[in-house]
């Protein structure tokens, strides 16, 4: 069984849904045979490098509200995440492209280290206000996951893994994916924003049970669960 999980490294929820679907996982009987592949998503592939604002302030432009309001919306998010063993820190996020950080996890998924990268790009953003845009940065970062820090540098130098940032992207829209995280199941069954543990455990159970199946990438997984709290449009609020 593959569950693919598109998703982007400056999205709160992702990082949420990343450890409640661990936990679910973790109960489901046949762990042992699933395969877990993350996928590129950039919320705001527009985004500059540099950016000159904070995360409340951007949070505040977007949905039209005061920043008193968006720091109680963090905060509540910051709670959400307290309750999965996370800590965030939204005051220090620093703003930036992740395109690079999504190279890089192509990067690490050639040499088999891509769930390791995510994982340390996920932490290094939201609890260790790490600026992700930074190529010194995400080198550091490769050599946390035992991969070769100059070949990691000199790959986000030379441009490459480019292309396959795209190819997700576009594969992602290609099967109605608008927000993240999104779960795909065998590309049958489709998991929308951050659910749950039991609601993570309830599909990859019906989906074993109805069996293996190859699916078509041309065609959007049927939805099983929808509602859970999600980033589009290059930000994130509480629904």
């Amino acid at each position: 069984m593959r569950v693919e999980v598109w998703s982007d490294y400056m999205c709160p929820f992702c990082y949420i849904g990343k450890r409640r679907f661990e936990k679910g996982l973790a109960d489901f009987a046949h762990q042992g045979e699933v395969e877990v592949v993350y996928r590129s998503f950039e919320l705001d592939p527009n985004s500059p490098k540099s950016v000159d604002h904070d995360v409340h302030q951007m949070l505040a432009v977007k949905y039209g509200m005061s920043r008193e309001q968006a720091i109680a919306n963090n905060k509540n998010v910051g709670r959400q995440a307290a309750e999965e063993g996370l800590a965030f820190n939204f005051d220090d996020m620093v703003l930036t492209n992740t395109f690079d950080a999504h190279r890089l996890s192509h990067f690490a998924e050639a040499h088999g280290k891509r769930t390791e990268v995510s994982e340390l790009l996920f932490k290094a953003y939201f609890a260790d206000s790490r600026h992700l845009g930074e190529h010194e940065v995400l080198a550091d970062i490769a050599a946390e996951a035992g991969l070769d820090r100059e070949a990691a540098l000199a790959m986000l130098a030379g441009g490459q893994y480019a292309e396959e940032v795209r190819t997700e992207e576009e594969e992602g829209a290609k099967l109605g994916i608008r927000g993240v995280p999104f779960y795909v199941i065998d590309r049958k069954f489709g998991i929308s924003g951050a659910q749950p543990a039991h609601v993570f455990l309830g599909a990859l159970q019906q989906a074993w049970e109805e069996g293996q199946s190859a699916g078509n990438a041309a065609d959007a997984p049927s939805r099983k669960a929808e509602g859970g709290d999600a980033c589009d449009d290059g930000s994130c609020a509480v629904k």
